[in-house]
């Protein structure tokens, strides 16, 4: 048997008896002799409450500090989840994400892995012991400081960790049984996906999917590291995601993987942008100097008259004050009218590598969100994806309507949704 990695989830050890049971199912797959690499993160909704605390004590915390703050609660997961494991007679040593030598850039608060030097938990493998590490955190390059991986970083670490040690796959626990072709939540018919490519996994993640983040997706294909996302409440199989379904059985995938959808963005329309060379790349340069990422991008065609056109593009929410900031700073220089800014909006994507050779696809799509009477705002496409921004109260039907549309519901009992947040 080889190096497994497993991740679970906040919802998986949100209290004592959930770290109980998780120990159980480690030390179950310790005795069909796999070593065992454990990445675990903060207790149910502490990270949340350590980020409420900070904002009570000051508004603008600094990143080292906010880190320092943030990495304790994964500390404190991983410290009792090796002594759940030391009760049931195995060893287990628990580490922090410096220590199990996760190293990566400065920047705080969203740091990215730069290398993982796992030398610490090669010996406590080679000595017989669990190792448990704590997610979402690593140690900055230059300075040495303590930094954390932004939202989903545990996924990122475990796969990472998998990488480095040649894992044989890396198991991500939550609180859901695997991939849905839609989010349980929303829609109760929706299907577990037994196998999808990293490319679709890719799109869906992208697009809005929690149950594995972009990042790590990213990560794991970079690495060629297979995935098995699984219940920590239930024994059932999940969902795997690789380059070629598990055993190598050569499957055509479905056309459609699943329907995704995003309420966490809003949309800037530069209003009165004038219609010249460098004129976007300007806006678009005063966004990415403000270090935020943008996602969907439309330009209207220029109005005859006035040689005047209007550029609108989606971000997350939480760096909406920002990019107007910067924008209405460089506002004489550009040459634009106005800004606009709707954080009332919501992303819906189809996505399916089989889309490109299967025509009717995009007119169903469409069709769909008509039928529903929702109406949509922007269009990007991409060879396996659509995506369409709606208003934010029409998400979920229109999540419901286009996955009706494709056949996807499922016949059987609904998708079960063992906690609450679906990581």
């Amino acid at each position: 048997m080889g190096l497994v990695v497993q991740k679970y989830g906040g919802s998986s050890v949100a209290d004592a008896e959930g770290i109980k049971r998780v120990a159980k199912r480690i030390v179950e797959a310790k005795k069909n002799g796999h070593q065992v690499v454990v990445v675990v993160s903060a207790m149910g909704d502490t990270t949340d409450e350590l980020i409420d605390l900070a904002g009570e004590v000051s508004p603008m915390p600094s990143g080292r500090e906010f880190d320092m703050l943030l990495t304790a609660g994964e500390r404190i997961s991983m410290a009792l989840l090796a002594m759940a494991i030391k009760n049931l007679g195995h060893e287990a040593q628990s580490f922090t994400g410096s220590q199990a030598g996760v190293i990566t850039d400065s920047v705080h608060n969203k740091a990215r892995i730069i290398d993982v030097t796992p030398g610490r938990i090669r010996t406590a493998l080679d000595e017989g012991n669990i190792a448990i590490v704590a997610g979402f955190q690593g140690v900055s390059q230059d300075k040495k400081d303590i930094t954390t991986l932004g939202r989903g970083g545990s996924d990122t670490t475990a796969v990472a960790l998998a990488a480095a040690l040649d894992a044989e796959v890396c198991e991500i626990y939550t609180d859901v049984d695997g991939v849905f072709t839609a989010d349980p939540r929303v829609v109760k018919k929706a299907k577990k996906i037994d196998w999808i490519s990293f490319e679709d996994m890719l799109e869906l993640a992208a697009s809005g999917s929690k149950v594995l983040l972009h990042r790590c997706v990213e990560y794991a294909r970079r690495y060629n590291i297979p995935i098995h996302v699984r219940s920590s409440f239930s024994g059932l199989q999940g969902t795997w995601v690789s380059n070629e379904p598990r055993g190598g059985s050569k499957v055509e995938q479905a056309i459609i993987s699943g329907v995704a959808h995003d309420t966490s963005e809003a949309k800037i329309t530069v209003v009165g942008v004038p219609d010249k060379p460098g004129e976007a790349a300007a806006i678009f340069r005063t966004i990415a100097d403000a270090e935020i990422n943008i996602d969907m991008v439309v330009q209207n065609v220029s109005a005859a008259t006035t040689a005047l056109t209007d550029i609108s593009f989606t971000l997350p929410k939480s760096d909406g004050r920002k990019a107007i900031e910067a924008l209405e700073k460089q506002k004489a220089a550009i040459g634009f009218d106005s800004l606009r800014y709707d954080d009332q909006i919501g992303k819906i994507s189809l996505v399916g590598a089989g889309m490109k050779t299967n025509p009717g696809v995009t007119a169903t799509f469409f069709e769909a969100l008509s039928d529903a009477g929702v109406n949509i705002e922007l269009i990007s496409t991409s060879e396996i994806r659509i995506s369409v921004v709606t208003r934010a109260d029409d998400v979920n039907e229109a999540v419901r309507a286009v996955h009706t549309a494709f056949g996807l519901d499922s016949d059987s009992a609904e998708a079960v949704v063992y906690g609450g947040t679906g990581r």
